[in-house]
């Protein structure tokens, strides 16, 4: 298996030559790097003008590994060639080393390349390449491999001390300065040395960006220089600390793009995000980005931000907002879902446009973002979701509204993985562990374990809200001092609903309604659904809209049955006895109405409509489902299993969850 790595580029503040001067010390050893024993020349050759110099030299490394691994091989040392190429007139050293000991079995090629900014011809970047081929090991293959990678990340690594002990010891030396070739006007084979102005130094080796502002756009870069090189110190101050291998791995993502796509690559927070979403597999990012930028093109994301309009619908009832910053300095978006009404807005704005808020609100997180990175002084790639569960009931579980909520989940998840850095849902009701079986399974196992749960107030406790939230901006619905400007939600007017006709020329996707059956009630007559239930503890759950006139709703259990039993929604024939265990409420022209009933035994249950008022027919459409106990008792492992190290699902908070779900 071929292993590889690309470094990023380090960019030293000091002129090429200076920096050629300190690195000829390194040899024929140099104490620290100790792998290194000696180095012997092989071959050296200067050009005429001595403006190009090529130097072959022979190496003799230490075999770091265990002890029984080098009894098994045979050898306490290795051997590698190392081919040098320096070229004054370009001011470029060009490095190919490669094993000489067990080539047969193992290949390794590095090279490495020292060459002057492009924008500070004073400064000099260093890049470095490196592919191992385990071949045949004596069984040792992935050993091996495991062991070649280790050691040359900890030679990598070493390698940034080492020039800057160099450049301290020419200092000390009294040397700042070493005289640049320039061309004679007398003959091409004759050498001018530059006089330098300026002698001295900082005495520190420090990694700058090749670029001189940060990436913002979220689509492509404009300078030709950034779309091709990375430096250290731009990785750690815009992007965060990576390990040498993520920092391989994103070099060679970017570089495959910008061979891909002609120059044209996404930005580095970008490739990041999708590099994390697939554990840093450079070919599954790739592929899973690719299919991004391709849906992001097909429609229009990249004009969310100056495009979308807020429909006026959002603007009166949609109950959410960016409100300031976490702890850690993310942005925060306040939810409160409990108070949502998420069957007027898809009846008002569809879901498409229930999907072009979501965008907007992506779109929008990773601007914020960007400017926390600015104005922290640090890397903020996620947001914050806040999650209010208050008011959250059995009409968020209306059949469309979970399927267009998946729908938009699905689509986020594929395109903005690696968003969302905490979520903390707070004050979850009875309903939630039903809510969160459903929607749980959509979610990768990444985000769910960024997932923080508080049932009732437990938010108000030690290690609740102001853990991770300043006390002095937790919004003033929740007890805190900060006013927010995030509606508290209602019901959209079903006056201002539209038609499925009016919804599809809106350009809308149209809701299904396909799942409901609808009825008509004549006065004195009562419409029936016969369940047979089996499963102790398991939940009844039923949404309705009454079209015309009035009916009465009540859910029956029979407790004593007669000796003609029917089956379907035309009623149970016969009974003996029935008990009443929900209801009866009074529903009016217009209502919508959802519910919940825990079946405390199996048995024939009823849910029942009445017409008793009214000169005309009552008409009304309905669904209901049954859900199995096991369904949503699972639901508080599938709450624990998404917390992470800094999560925790308080005791009291599945008590609450786990016995009012039981009512």
């Amino acid at each position: 298996m071929v292993q590889k790595y690309q470094s990023p580029v380090r960019v030293y503040k000091y002129p090429f030559e200076l920096v050629m001067k300190a690195y000829e010390r390194r040899f024929p050893s140099c104490p620290q790097i100790p792998v290194v024993i000696n180095c012997e020349i092989i071959s050296d050759w200067s050009s005429g003008d001595s403006t190009l110099r090529k130097t072959e030299r022979r190496c003799k490394l230490h075999v770091d590994a265990p002890y029984i691994l080098k009894k098994i091989i045979g050898v306490d040392h290795v051997y590698f060639i190392q081919k040098n190429s320096l070229n004054l007139r370009s001011r470029t050293l060009d490095i190919e080393a490669y094993n000489e000991s067990f080539q047969s079995r193992v290949v390794v090629l590095e090279t490495c390349r020292y060459f002057v900014h492009p924008e500070n011809s004073d400064w000099t970047c260093f890049e470095q390449c490196a592919e191992v081929d385990i071949k045949s090991f004596f069984g040792f293959e992935n050993t091996i491999e495991k062991l070649a990678m280790k050691q040359y990340s900890a030679n990598i690594a070493k390698g940034k001390e080492v020039l800057e002990h160099f450049m301290a010891e020419l200092r000390t030396e009294g040397i700042t300065h070493v005289p640049r070739w320039l061309p004679s006007p007398d003959g091409p084979e004759s050498i001018q040395l530059e006089e330098s102005n300026d002698s001295s130094f900082d005495g520190t080796v420090s990694p700058v960006s090749l670029c001189s502002k940060p990436r913002r756009n979220s689509g492509q870069q404009t300078s030709k220089e950034c779309q091709s090189q990375l430096d250290t110190e731009y990785i750690q101050r815009y992007l965060g600390e990576l390990t040498l291998m993520q920092e391989s791995r994103l070099v060679q993502l970017r570089k495959s793009f910008a061979q891909l796509h002609k120059g044209k690559i996404p930005n580095d927070t970008m490739l990041l995000r999708f590099l994390r979403a697939r554990d840093f597999n450079v070919e599954k990012a790739r592929h899973l980005l690719s299919e991004s930028l391709s849906w992001r093109k097909k429609h229009g994301v990249d004009k969310v931000l100056s495009e979308y309009q807020m429909p006026q619908i959002v603007k009166d009832y949609f109950p959410g907002g960016w409100h300031h910053h976490d702890k850690d300095g993310r942005p925060i978006y306040l939810l409160r879902l409990g108070q949502m009404d998420v069957k007027g807005l898809l009846k008002t704005i569809g879901e498409d446009g229930l999907l072009k808020l979501t965008l907007h609100v992506c779109e929008e997180g990773l601007r914020l973002t960007e400017e926390a990175t600015l104005n922290c002084g640090k890397p903020i790639s996620t947001w914050c979701l806040l999650v209010d569960l208050e008011g959250l009931n059995m009409r968020h579980l209306w059949r469309p509204g979970i399927k267009a909520l998946l729908h938009i989940i699905e689509i986020v998840e594929a395109n903005y993985p690696e968003t969302l850095g905490r979520v903390l849902i707070i004050r979850a009701p009875r309903v939630f562990p039903i809510l969160w079986t459903l929607v749980s399974t959509f979610i990768d196992d990444i985000t769910r374990t960024k997932f923080l749960f508080y049932g009732g107030n437990d938010y108000q406790e030690p290690g609740g809200l102001v853990d991770y939230i300043p006390k002095e901006v937790v919004p003033d619905f929740l007890g805190g001092p900060c006013k927010t400007a995030v509606k508290e939600g209602s019901l959209v007017p079903k006056s201002l609903y539209l038609t499925e006709g009016e919804l599809g020329r809106e350009g809308h996707h149209i809701t299904d309604d396909s799942i409901y059956s609808s009825v008509s009630i004549a006065k004195g007559q009562s419409h029936e659904v016969n369940l047979n239930i089996t499963d102790a503890g398991c939940v009844i759950t039923w949404d309705f809209d009454i079209i015309r006139e009035a009916v009465t709703f009540s859910v029956l259990r029979v407790a004593k049955q007669g000796n003609h039993m029917s089956q379907g929604d035309n009623g149970v024939g016969a009974l003996e006895e029935r008990e009443k265990v929900e209801g009866p409420i009074t529903c009016r022209d217009g209502e919508s109405v959802q519910g919940s009933h825990v079946c405390s035994s199996p048995g024939i249950y009823l849910l029942n409509w009445s017409h008793t008022t009214g000169d005309h027919k009552a008409m009304l459409m309905y669904y209901y489902e049954i859900l199995n106990s096991a369904d949503y008792r699972g639901s508080m492992s599938s709450l624990q299993s998404g917390n992470s190290s800094f999560s925790a699902l308080s005791t009291s908070c599945t008590g609450t969850i786990a016995t009012s779900s039981l009512r």
